[in-house]
């Protein structure tokens, strides 16, 4: 089997300096990556600044005779994202491959979170998306190529209790991967995202003693392979737990159409509305890619032209 390799790519890799973005940085270097290791060294909470941890990194790669540079630059502003991008232009002259795992955590119950703990972590996640994704597009654009991973999490997809900061970003994250998909799609673009689990610092305070193993090692190699030029898909998500990799995806039911509703129609049509079960391959399944706004106004259209009134 041929060794995937990134010789010649630029990578920045958000959050690098610890856990799964460190692991991601050794490992995409060790493939001949030259590769801009940000982070910016604050607390799990988003505190302080230290630029030990990304110097540490850059440190690693280079004893085991790759090409790395360190980034201390904050995701949380935009200038700081375009300053993150333009590290990689002024040592490489590219980027093909951006990573944004950079993040943190407060936790908070919805009727008494501090809107300061709320904007901490949405700027950092989410809004750190925005800034390092629009810094690095033209330039991704200009050159024709360009590989996105970014990352949400299954408490995005399912949420927590007490911590809403954390699911808001977490989900928000797949409306930019859409759009990364779509507008990338004729330049040599993908985008995708990763949900991973693995023991980190994010799991300080949790009893983890009944996990399987649980490494960022394992996640790694899904994130490589999204981050490859010979990654086929785009503006998917996919989940990396404990060693199980899956795809993750939103579907909609069949539904039920009718020429017009009251609100007893809908409640007596409720079950049949949220049956995800009696014509499961009937499911709609639209990826954003090729055309999955476009076909579900197609599909919704065409039940509304043949008067599907109930059909099975």
């Amino acid at each position: 089997m041929t060794e995937r390799r990134f010789d010649d790519r630029v990578a920045v890799i958000t959050g690098a300096g610890r856990g799964l973005g460190r692991e991601y940085a050794l490992l995409l270097a060790s493939r001949g990556a030259k590769v801009v290791v940000n982070d910016l060294g604050g607390s799990m909470a988003g505190d302080g600044a230290d630029a030990g941890p990304a110097e540490t990194v850059v440190k690693e790669i280079r004893a085991a005779g790759g090409d790395a540079v360190a980034s201390t630059d904050s995701v949380a502003t935009f200038d700081g994202g375009k300053a993150i991008i333009q590290k990689a232009i002024d040592a490489y002259g590219r980027v093909d491959v951006l990573i944004h795992n950079a993040g943190n955590v407060r936790y908070g119950s919805l009727d008494s979170i501090d809107p300061a703990d709320f904007h901490a972590v949405v700027d950092v996640h989410l809004i750190g998306a925005f800034n390092v994704v629009r810094n690095a597009f033209p330039h991704m654009l200009k050159a024709g190529y360009g590989r996105v991973v970014l990352t949400s999490s299954i408490g995005g997809l399912y949420s927590i209790p007490n911590g809403l900061p954390y699911a808001v970003s977490k989900s928000g994250m797949i409306g930019i991967n859409n759009v990364i998909a779509l507008e990338g799609a004729a330049h040599g673009i993908r985008s995708n995202i990763i949900l991973p689990g693995a023991v980190t610092r994010m799991a300080e305070g949790l009893d983890t003693s009944l996990y399987p193993p649980m490494g960022a090692d394992l996640v790694a190699p899904v994130v490589a392979w999204l981050a490859h030029e010979s990654c086929s898909v785009s503006g998917e998500l996919y989940t990396s737990m404990a060693g199980r990799v899956a795809r993750a995806f939103i579907a909609e039911s069949q539904g039920v159409y009718r020429p017009s509703w009251t609100i007893d129609d809908v409640a007596e049509q409720i079950e049949r509305i949220r049956d995800t079960g009696r014509l499961p391959e009937k499911t709609w399944l639209l990826p954003p890619l090729p055309s999955g706004f476009g076909d579900h106004l197609a599909r919704s259209f065409e039940m509304a032209r043949s008067g599907a009134v109930n059909r099975n």
